[in-house]
């Protein structure tokens, strides 16, 4: 007889049937992360069944091998090797950025030492692990079949920490792979709450919020670059570097580098393995001697050299041939809906903040439905004690428990859970106190139930509770960036090749906004127009200083604090015309009461050019400007500051120049560049003018041109022009003469310029007034004078500052 079970099939067909299926299986099951929770089924599954036996941070400890039994027996079909690994890497802070299991034992190294066995190790529960948890039994997320259908198990977790981006996640499938970065808790709570906010969030908004990947192991990352197309496509690669620093050897004349933090992922045993191999095999040379003096969890390698080699270059040979320097590749592909798909971070933080939403109105949902059963049973038992006397006659006189619950039911219209908890009721909840209690903890369900419904009714309050709860999660578990990121040479490559190197105007106020604008903006219009309208600003704050510079110029900025930091054009913001800008604060990490007090414009770093400073306190420095070629994103020491002196000006100047310094009680000197030496950025630098009055000091700095006088501006209103051929030339560190009398009348110096017939000046006062007057209306008379009046003043006003106002192809700005 024929067997109708059997039915021909070609092998091809069955073997491209089988090896999808299989596929999928692998993808689903076992290798890629869910989008919503960051996990994947092993991972979930042990954190369920710690869950399940009240693992919790607060409990004892439990076996790890109690934990994988568990696991493999009622959720994970698999080894038991994989469930431990899984396990323990869940529980080692230098793999994960926020551990999610507490481990009690040895659990491995950065050397890549492996675990004890799972019986000698204890695990439980972090206290962030209880958030991935929290309202799991409230009917939150679905659950489905276990393997052998005998429980159920949950298919996502009701998490309220967003673990994809924030611990990362890698796997390897068929065909596909994923490998997600860990990052910043509070950067990417914050990038949330932006979200929420706006749900056209910006690229370039995100990318301000979240600097990019935060490793457990710290270390540096060098570019951007990589950052952005991760984070804008799903793919891209970062350079990671080690944190070494070069140091010298006090005894001996020679330098060692000093390792104290390593890339992600970098095992450090085979890391010094590697460099002793380069040693051996004489491809670096210059090393005496490697040795590791890491205790514990704190990393340090040191590396001697040998007398006479240089560390930096004996370091970027490292990086180049050894794990020192390592390239994490981003590959963001998660399960949405099922399905692996690659995604942006914005799709990430999305697709996070819809699974709150579905979290928190299912747990409405179930919360309003056991609340109105359990206020169905209270107005059943608030009917009783309302009645209680004839409810208790009632039950007296019927004949058994089921006849007094059918009276019950047919004489107080009841359902029949309302009459089984009256029959269930004991009777000290008959007494006055048990009454009353009953009846305000039936108007107490109400009041939760109207509320729960209104939860439901308003999305805004859904939305406003996933706040409250990513706020409370981040004031609990948010922490500072772990891993530096500093541009890379590539990186600002790569930025300029995406800008056209084209002409614009950078405008500057005394209030600290800058702004860059189109010279295509700024219409040509004849001499003695009206101009346009240009920079909007507060009524206190007016235009300090605009230059023309291409985008690919750099613009070092100092601060009164001695810093120098170095910003492309390109980055500072560009703004319309009328527009404010933006503040300092928003482009470089000032410190309290830093601000920035020169900015120059550099076309080419080149020799024989110089940053000439001047301090509050007279002293003046000369430093090329090669020095300031290259700097960190992070800003270095433009120079040496005493105690309580402050940087006040910087201009760039050549040895032919002269300088003229002006003071506050009215004097100034006059000297060339070329009489102050070159010294290095961190230098204090020398005298430059001495004082002869107590209380006087720096007010500012001129390079000057040959022909034009200087004019002199005090705070009662008053100032003069002063022929330049008064101001003879000196030998620096002297008192300097007098630019101007200062008496009581026409007060303290507020600044001096170098100043044309055609220049037109703005003054402003302490009360926000401003007036502007063109510099052939001021007087040129000698310096031993007191000026003329220029502004009259009310009492108690003063005048605070002056600049000159630039025209750019006869357009006012």
């Amino acid at each position: 007889m024929e067997n109708t079970q059997i039915q021909p099939i070609h092998i091809e067909d069955e073997l491209k049937a089988s090896f999808l299926d299989y596929s999928m299986s692998v993808i689903v099951s076992r290798a890629l992360p869910d989008v919503r929770d960051g996990l994947k089924p092993v991972h979930r599954r042990i954190l369920y069944a710690m869950n399940l036996l009240k693992n919790f941070h607060n409990r004892p400890y439990l076996k790890s091998a109690r934990i994988v039994g568990e696991v493999i027996g009622r959720f994970h079909p698999h080894g038991d090797s994989a469930v431990y690994d899984a396990l323990v890497r869940m529980a080692q802070n230098f793999s994960m950025r926020y551990p999610l299991v507490d481990g009690q034992g040895n659990f491995g190294s950065v050397d890549g030492d492996s675990p004890a066995a799972m019986r000698y190790t204890e695990v439980r529960l972090k206290k962030l692990s209880d958030l991935l948890l929290e309202d799991i039994e409230k009917e939150t997320v679905d659950f489905g079949p276990n393997y052998d259908n005998k429980e159920v198990e949950p298919l996502v977790l009701p998490t309220k920490v967003p673990s994809l981006l924030v611990n990362g996640a890698s796997g390897i499938a068929v065909g596909m792979a994923t490998n997600v970065p860990p990052h910043n808790m509070t950067e990417i709570i914050d990038a949330l709450l932006a979200l929420i906010e706006d749900e056209d969030l910006s690229f370039d908004r995100i990318l301000e919020i979240v600097q990019g990947p935060d490793f457990p192991t710290r270390g540096i990352i060098h570019g951007r670059a990589g950052i952005i197309q991760a984070m804008m496509t799903g793919r891209g690669s970062v350079v990671m570097r080690a944190r070494a620093e070069v140091e010298d050897m006090s005894t001996s004349g020679r330098q060692r580098i000093i390792v104290t933090e390593l890339p992600y992922q970098v095992n450090k045993a085979k890391l010094l393995e590697k460099i002793a191999d380069l040693v051996r095999n004489k491809k670096i040379e210059g090393i005496s001697d490697l040795r590791d003096e890491s205790a514990q969890e704190d990393i340090r390698v040191v590396i001697e050299l040998r007398k006479g080699e240089q560390g930096e270059i004996i370091l970027n040979n490292l990086y180049k041939l050894t794990p020192l320097q390592s390239t994490f590749g981003i590959n963001t592909v998660a399960l949405v809906n099922g399905i692996p798909k690659l995604l942006n971070i914005k799709e990430v933080l999305e697709s996070f903040y819809q699974h709150r939403r579905e979290v928190i109105i299912r747990r409405t949902a179930y919360e309003l439905r056991k609340s109105e059963e359990k206020a169905h049973i209270l107005l059943g038992l608030k009917t009783a004690v309302e009645n209680v006397d004839d409810v208790v006659q009632t039950i007296r006189s019927a004949a058994d428990s089921k006849a007094a619950h059918e009276q019950l039911v047919a004489k107080y219209d009841l359902s029949d859970i309302q009459a089984k908890a009256i029959l269930d009721m004991r009777l000290a909840r008959l007494t006055g106190l048990e009454r009353d209690k009953i009846v305000a903890d039936y108007q107490e369900i109400m009041e939760v139930i109207r509320d729960l419904r209104d939860i439901l009714d308003t999305p805004q309050r859904v939305t406003n509770i996933i706040k409250d709860e990513l706020i409370a999660l981040r004031e609990e578990f948010g922490d500072e960036r772990a891993t530096e990121i500093v541009a890379s040479d590539a990186d600002e490559l790569t930025m300029e090749a995406l800008v056209a190197d084209e002409d614009v105007a950078v405008t500057i106020t005394h209030a600290g906004y800058i702004k860059r604008t189109p010279i295509d903006e700024i219409r040509a219009q004849k001499r003695g127009g009206k101009g346009r309208s240009g920079m909007k600003t507060k009524s206190e704050d007016l235009v300090h200083d605009i230059f023309i510079a291409s985008n690919h110029q750099s613009l070092l900025c100092f601060t009164n604090q001695g810093r120098v930091y170095d910003k492309k054009v390109y980055r500072i913001p560009e703004v319309a015309l009328a527009g404010r800008g933006t503040h300092f604060a928003n482009l470089i990490k000032l410190n309290e009461g830093e601000k920035v007090v020169s900015v120059l414009p550099v076309k080419e770093f080149s020799e024989g050019t110089y940053v000439v400073s001047v301090t509050a306190n007279g002293y003046v420095k000369k430093t090329d400007l090669m020095s300031y070629n290259k700097l960190r994103s992070s800003g270095i020491i433009g120079l040496k500051l005493e105690e309580g002196d402050r940087l006040v000006s910087c201009m760039i100047a050549c040895d032919e120049d002269h300088l003229l310094i002006a003071t506050k009680l009215g004097k100034a000197i006059r000297f060339p560049v070329k009489d102050i030496r070159a010294m290095g950025r961190s230098a204090r630098g020398v005298t430059g003018i001495k004082f002869s009055e107590d209380g006087d000091n720096v007010i500012g700095l001129t390079v000057l041109n040959a022909v034009d006088p200087i004019l002199s501006v005090c705070e009662n209103g008053y100032g003069k022009r002063t022929p330049l051929e008064e101001y003879r030339v000196q030998t620096r560190a002297g008192k300097g003469i007098y630019t101007i009398k200062v008496t009581e009348r026409n007060g303290p110096v507020v600044g001096t310029l170098q100043v044309s017939p055609d220049d037109h000046i703005m003054v402003m006062t302490s009360s926000g007034k401003v007036m502007r007057f063109t510099v052939d209306e001021v007087g040129v008379i000698g310096r031993l004078t007191q000026g003329v009046r220029l502004m009259n003043v009310d009492e108690g006003e003063k005048i605070i500052s002056l600049t000159k106002i630039t025209m750019i192809e006869g357009q006012e700005v």
